[in-house]
């Protein structure tokens, strides 16, 4: 058994084994990273082999931190590896360290797609510990780089009907409603429907207040990772007029929903509502087990201001899974420590690291 670093000819070896990984996520594959490259991210990847096979992996990215002329090192959801396996995620741990320490890096940040059980137990935070790991504490709302409680529901061997009445009936009457006034949801195959998708992101970043990254930034998304079959965009048409639009990833396993954005008018005949339900009959067509609504609240207070998001997931027969969070792997105390400490340089980097955040608009 032993940790390797893959050349670029050898991404597709790593991709194979995140797509088929009940730990996988669009997030760890090499086309996530070909994005992040354009943001100013250096993707590398990482893999513990035995006989040739993959036993666990980890994407990493690479970036300077802002005002130290040192890098931190990201793995957006990863790494992916079985948490109870501890040779393999030691090993992984190992390469990972050791690369990091020629680097001059300052951390190795993860978030891997692990689940806490019902119960509050994971041998996810164990592992992480014995290996040197310190929890994060980012609270039960938004405060981590992506989130720690999503919203998800099985799909695999239910049919349209099964899953419709698992929805709360008013969900299940705004489907219908849409469809009955003509709502169309199409598939957006050019880069001017992006520039159409990103043209109703702005106006519900204005009605919501809330910021957006550039258009480049999407087409690239594009580009890199729905073309190369790692996601779909989808339009709602009303009347001629494009009125909502989303973005969704996939593996094998599972979809989940990326980017949201509505249009001003129309929002009486639900489009998002449209758009969701064909997600969901997305990720049923692809075969995959589940679709995620991804992030919410875990503060479930119904006078929490987060809750009406979580109640539109609920609506749909999501239910809530709570994932292990955040963890930092310290590789130079003392830089961690003035990254930790100094507000202005913690906030930049939570700004940069932003950049990586899962996000719905």
């Amino acid at each position: 058994m032993k940790c390797r670093r893959l050349e670029a000819d050898e991404w597709d070896e790593f991709d194979h084994m995140v797509d088929s990984s009940q730990w996988g996520a669009v997030l760890q594959t090499s086309a996530w990273g070909k994005l992040k490259h354009h943001t100013g991210w250096e993707p590398q990847i990482f893999v513990v082999t035995d006989d040739d096979q993959i036993l666990a992996g980890a994407m990493v990215l690479l970036r300077e931190m802002p005002g130290i002329a040192a890098p931190i090192m990201y793995s957006p959801r990863g790494p992916v590896a079985d948490p109870e396996a501890a040779s393999p995620l030691k090993s992984l741990t190992d390469g990972v360290r050791e690369f990091g320490e020629e680097r001059g890096a300052v951390l190795w940040k993860v978030d891997p797609a692990w689940e806490v059980s019902e119960a509050g137990e994971t041998g996810g935070h164990g592992a992480l510990s014995a290996l040197g790991f310190r929890r994060q504490p980012t609270g039960d709302d938004f405060g981590g780089v992506q989130p720690r409680f999503v919203m998800r529901m099985p799909v695999a061997g239910r049919s349209r009907d099964d899953i419709l009445m698992d929805m709360h009936s008013k969900t299940r009457y705004n489907i219908r409603l849409a469809k009955r006034r003509g709502v169309e949801v199409i598939e957006g195959t050019t880069l001017e429907d992006v520039d159409t998708f990103y043209r109703l992101l702005e106006i519900t970043s204005e009605r919501n207040d809330f910021g957006v990254r550039g258009q480049p930034y999407f087409e690239n998304l594009y580009q890199e990772v729905i073309s190369s079959g790692w996601g779909k965009l989808f339009l709602a048409r009303y009347e001629d007029e494009m009125i909502a639009g989303t973005i969704g990833l996939r593996t094998s396993r599972c979809v989940w929903y990326l980017y949201g954005a509505s249009a001003n008018r129309h929002r009486n005949v639900m489009p998002n509502y449209a758009l969701q339900w064909s997600m969901i009959l997305w990720a049923k067509e692809e075969g995959c087990e589940v679709y995620d609504l991804r992030g919410v609240s875990g503060d479930l207070d119904p006078d929490n201001p987060l809750y009406g998001l979580y109640r539109f997931k609920k609506g749909f027969g999501a239910e809530l899974v709570e994932l292990v969070g955040e963890f930092d792997l310290v590789l130079r105390p003392v830089l961690y420590r003035l990254y930790r400490s100094a507000e202005p340089i913690y906030r930049s980097l939570q700004s940069m690291l932003g950049d990586l955040r899962e996000g719905s608009g």
